[in-house]
């Protein structure tokens, strides 16, 4: 293992995976990336992201894209 490094202040992206998991992804200035596994418990998270939507139906609460971008009118 290497010496931990403070994540704190590091942007990135909340990724869902292809097999249901979820990952934090952090860029390189070089476009290279790392993907990190999430096992924090409470992660403090701040969306800056304009195509960012709060829903709530009779589903329940759901975060997704834009209406704009799903195509809904």
């Amino acid at each position: 293992m290497t010496k931990p490094k403070s994540a704190n202040g590091k942007t990135g992206l909340l990724l869902r995976l292809w097999n249901g998991n979820y990952c934090f992804r952090v860029y390189n200035r070089d476009n290279t990336f790392i993907d990190y596994d999430l096992l924090h418990s409470d992660l403090c998270v701040t969306i800056k992201d304009p195509d960012a939507f709060f829903y709530k139906d009779a589903n329940g609460n759901s975060l997704d894209h834009s209406p704009t971008t799903l195509g809904i009118k």
